[in-house]
């Protein structure tokens, strides 16, 4: 193995990291969205801020990571990408912005109509941001991303089938995710009504995202092939391996096994991402810029190598000790005494 394989391992590693934890938190938004008015949608949003409110701003970790990665490593695909699909990406840090300033403004305000406003901010964005990264993904996949630094139509480089797939798709995995994680939430804070109310919106995302992930690969044949030859190739096992966990997941979630489903839905997304990678490999831009092309020179990649690593000791630790704090429900964000002021 390259030193340039290793690095694009890395990449794809935040990538797959990114769609875990940032799409259960973009999926949360969806959720949050179609709950219904003020008074029916009451629970479910107060669950929904109770699971994301403190850990939410620590996902995009791994969107900047793999943005750094991307652009140190592999400046040619990162100029090709930026330039090519500006707008989907300004999209999206819009709905970034928008969505985190939402959240966060609509615990502050007292009247109900401007949290009602900053909640549907909220919500939609957090369809938007997901639709726009998924259409990026759809349009890298289908080679419509040039190589060399060069920009391609700034249209219909996003707005095209495979995109279109592509940004659906990532708004119904990242609902189906969440759903799965607000399930377990609920059961975890022995609220039995929401857990209920959680499985049945998991299965039918899961359902639902099952059958566009089937429209999806039609799509890829006639309009990705590139992608399509290795879905059914080198990428199969994983397409197995996803559905298989997809499957396993949704009858969990019928048997209430909440813990196994969750473990499961994971895997499914995981296996989703990882196996596109390893469909387009060995291309970043299919059919017409390969990793090692693209690729930095080695003294930059070893530098890459070694920052990851110092990461992978220094930050993941701290990163699991606050999913771990989240879940036992020993965060101040989640209603935990904080205990007096100082000096009282």
């Amino acid at each position: 193995m390259t030193l340039a394989d290793a690095v694009a391992i890395v990449l794809f590693f935040g990538v797959t990291a990114y769609a875990i934890f940032g799409g259960a938190d973009f999926g949360a938004g969806f959720w949050d969205l179609v709950a219904g008015g003020a008074e029916r949608g009451e629970r479910p949003r107060a669950l929904i801020d109770h699971s994301i409110g403190p850990v939410w701003e620590a996902n995009h970790v791994w969107l900047i990571f793999s943005l750094v990665v991307l652009w140190t490593a592999f400046a040619e695909a990162f100029a090709s990408i930026t330039l090519t699909l500006f707008v989907p990406l300004t999209l999206a840090a819009f709905g970034i912005v928008l969505r985190g300033s939402s959240f966060a403004f609509r615990k502050a305000v007292f009247r109900t109509r401007d949290q009602r406003n900053f909640g549907a901010a909220f919500a939609l964005s957090s369809v938007l941001v997901p639709y726009c990264m998924g259409a990026v993904a759809g349009a890298i996949a289908a080679g419509r991303v040039p190589s060399g630094g060069k920009a391609g139509d700034p249209v219909t480089s996003w707005v095209n089938p495979t995109s279109i797939v592509g940004g659906v798709l990532a708004v119904t995995v990242c609902a189906y995710l969440s759903a799965v994680y607000l399930t377990w939430d609920a059961k975890r804070l022995d609220d039995p009504e929401m857990e209920a109310y959680f499985r049945r919106r998991s299965i039918g995302a899961g359902v639902a995202a099952s059958v566009i992930a089937a429209v999806g690969i039609v799509v890829f044949y006639a309009d990705a092939r590139y992608l399509f030859d290795g879905l059914v190739s080198r990428a199969l096992p994983l397409v197995i391996l996803s559905g298989l966990c997809g499957i396993g997941s949704l009858v969990l979630l019928v048997r209430r096994a909440n813990h196994g489903a969750r473990l499961l839905s994971v895997g499914a997304v995981a296996s989703v991402v990882v196996g596109w990678g390893v469909a387009q490999w060995p291309y970043l831009l299919p059919e017409s810029l390969k990793v090692d092309q693209a690729a930095a020179p080695e003294g930059t990649l070893g530098a890459v190598l070694v920052v990851f690593a110092l990461a992978a000791v220094i930050i993941l630790p701290s990163l699991a000790l606050l999913y771990v704090l989240d879940q036992k429900s020993l965060l101040a964000g989640e209603g935990v005494d904080e205990g007096p002021a100082p000096g009282n």
